[in-house]
């Protein structure tokens, strides 16, 4: 299969990148969605609707959303883990939803408290309510490529994980390597393994770079046919539940490389770049994003 021609990047920053950052302001998460949008960004996961208790950092998605300037043709999405979530997620007028699962049952059990059978009986009537409401649901499978309690997840448990969130009505299912230990054969395979149950269009890479090998990954996969990744600007973000853990795949780089295959994303990656140095300007640390690290020194800022 060819590698495609065009490609969707779902920005995760506001949500994925943030949620791991102990103090951002409604105002800077505010600037940083605009500003994603602004760079031609036409998917943003910006909201997470989870206990405060468990997630202090995203109590505010409700606050944050109000505020956006909204605009159309952009999706704005939030995390929705259970019908609370949901609910709010509705009254803050989100476009979509998501839900989280993992292969791992060492992961569940230190992320929710259950079993990976129990967690997937638990998103049912979120996507129900949604189907409803006529809310897009994407779905997540986190650890396919390893586990920070178990180590190594069974394929099985990754095909059986995000079939059982495709068939419950997900119209996509995103297959997140949350401590970015996969390396590119094995990510190959793992994709390989879940597209025989789900088709490839509806599927999508979150991988991230705590090995360094989130683009050769991402590469590795690309030739497959899969048309959606999932990254964070400036590289921003990690797991609460997973120490050590290091940022999502920056979207400046996974961008840069997509331009050099002349593959289309529709961003404009120098607002992308001034996008994600924005952001760290509030952060207690530079952008981990090497493209952007390289530009901005090129420019001397």
């Amino acid at each position: 299969m060819a590698i495609a021609e065009q490609i969707k990047i779902v920005e995760v920053g506001p949500r994925d990148g943030l949620q791991n950052e102990t103090t951002v302001s409604v105002e800077a998460k505010v600037a940083l969605i605009e500003a994603l949008a602004d760079a031609g960004v036409s998917y943003i996961e910006s909201a997470s609707f989870v206990s405060p208790k468990w997630v202090p950092q995203m109590a505010d998605s409700t606050t944050v959303m109000e505020k956006v300037t909204r605009r159309s043709g952009i999706t704005y999405a939030g995390l929705t883990p259970n019908l609370k979530g949901f609910e709010a997620a509705v009254a803050a007028n989100m476009d979509e939803v998501a839900v989280f699962g993992a292969a791992s049952e060492a992961f569940t059990q230190k992320n929710i408290n259950c079993s990976i059978d129990e967690s997937l009986e638990r998103f049912k009537p979120v996507i129900a309510a949604a189907k409803d409401k006529g809310i897009p649901v994407r779905g997540y499978v986190s650890c396919v490529l390893g586990c920070p309690y178990q180590g190594e997840v069974p394929l099985d448990n990754v095909v059986k994980v995000a079939k059982a969130l495709y068939d419950m009505g997900c119209y996509e299912v995103s297959l997140g390597d949350t401590i970015g230990v996969g390396t590119p054969l094995k990510a190959q395979k793992m994709l390989a393994a879940v597209a025989e149950q789900i088709p490839m269009e509806k599927l999508a890479l979150h991988f991230h770079n705590t090995y360094g090998q989130a683009l050769a990954n991402i590469m590795a996969c690309l030739p497959l046919g899969v048309a959606t990744i999932d990254s964070a600007v400036a590289g921003l973000g990690g797991c609460p539940y997973a120490k050590g853990a290091s940022g999502n795949v920056a979207t400046e780089d996974v961008v840069y490389m997509l331009n050099g295959m002349g593959v289309e994303t529709g961003i404009d990656l120098n607002k992308l770049i001034a996008a994600g140095a924005g952001i760290c300007e509030h952060l207690s640390h530079g952008p981990r994003s090497q493209v952007a690290i390289a530009e901005l020194a090129k420019r001397g800022e």
